[in-house]
């Protein structure tokens, strides 16, 4: 009997295709750590992300091509790991511990911006990945409310002769808002330029440690704040938040436009349909298409984006957020699932985008 090595081994997994990225495994670097014994092997399997949706197609693709290529009675053991991909490059100085620079964004308020975003922060770090969250409407900032942190106020250290401040942390996120710095009974009366440094600010003076994604929720519109973001900032990519109804559609298609300007040009992962329809708790068969139905689906098609997830009208979501309790930390709800199956989305667009730009693996 032909001894097996692991020669033969790579050669049968570079029949693996990974269907996002268009590249076989072996090519794309993700196996690793092949170990060959009496009648078995073992290696470990690095995915892109840890919440890749196709985590079980391609564990299930390394096996039946090692029984096909190799040996059919070959025991084979997958061990699941996670690299987070990137498009920054090595000597970027800002925020250089940051693998990945996620914009929530909308063209209008009342779409459900923040709550996306704050469930999909949750949702991401749930799947093992490091997560930060910035709450960049300067504004109307929700983060403390939403996660039951009204009271609370941030916490600063000195090193090097600079200041600096802890984030906080609960649900296995770091997040920071302005809202921790200010009394949030009272109007921020500041004009746009004091706005954009204290936006700033939250970037640069927070230790943020190491992260897989950071995950921004912009404030409405098109106006300073988030041209400052997205010019100041390096970005992998927006996410547009919006309800079926036209009139939202038409100012997220504003806000969408700034992202695509020329000058700018930060790609748009997808599109979040929130408010999608309504589930009776009595009927959770049902679906109810209150505000219409093909609204979203017919702009990310002229967008030529996806749609990452449909976010239902649940009573749950608005006394989460309210109680401090996000709905993506708990799977009892039908929005809870649609969370993690949007992070699971987002991850997956995340490392295709910068698939594109060919920087898997540094």
């Amino acid at each position: 009997m032909k001894k097996i090595t692991q020669k033969d081994i790579l050669q049968a997994l570079s029949h693996v295709m990974d269907p996002d990225l268009g590249k076989d495994l072996v090519t794309l670097n993700m196996i690793d750590e092949i170990q060959i014994g009496e009648g078995k092997v073992k290696f470990k399997l690095i995915l892109t992300t840890p919440a890749c949706p196709l985590k079980d197609f391609l564990t299930k693709s390394c096996v039946e091509a090692i029984h096909e290529h190799v040996d059919k009675d070959l025991k084979v053991e997958v061990d699941l790991s996670s690299r987070v991909t990137t498009k920054r490059k090595e000597n970027d100085e800002l925020l250089k511990d940051v693998r990945n620079i996620i914009a929530v964004g909308s063209g209008k308020g009342g779409v459900g911006k923040s709550t996306v975003a704050v469930n999909l922060a949750i949702a991401l770090a749930k799947t093992g990945a490091k997560v930060g969250l910035l709450d960049a409407d300067i504004y109307g900032p929700s983060i403390p409310l939403m996660f039951g942190l009204l009271d609370e106020k941030a916490r600063g250290f000195d090193r090097d002769g600079k200041s600096y401040v802890y984030p906080f942390e609960k649900y296995g996120l770091k997040m920071i808002s302005i809202g921790f710095f200010v009394d949030q009974s009272k109007a921020l009366v500041w004009r746009g330029p004091m706005a954009s440094t204290a936006l700033k600010q939250l970037f640069t003076d927070i230790e943020w440690g190491p992260l897989d994604y950071m995950v921004i929720d912009l404030p409405p519109g098109t106006g300073d704040i988030p041209l400052t973001l997205v010019q100041s900032f390096p970005l992998t990519g927006a996410i547009m938040v919006s309800t079926p109804q036209e009139v939202a559609i038409a100012d997220v298609r504003k806000a969408a436009d700034m992202f695509r300007n020329e000058q700018i040009n930060i790609p748009i992962l997808g599109l979040v349909e929130n408010m999608a329809y309504f589930i009776p708790a009595d009927m959770p068969d049902k679906k109810y298409f209150i505000f219409g139905k093909s609204g979203c689906k017919k702009f990310a098609e002229d967008l030529k984006i996806p749609i990452l997830g449909q976010i239902p009208i649940e009573p749950a979501i608005a006394d989460s957020g309210d109680s401090g309790k996000p709905v993506a930390a708990y799977d009892n709800t039908a929005s809870g699932q649609a969370f993690a199956k949007l992070a699971e989305a987002v991850a997956q667009q995340v490392a295709i985008s910068n698939s594109i730009r060919e920087v898997f693996g540094k």
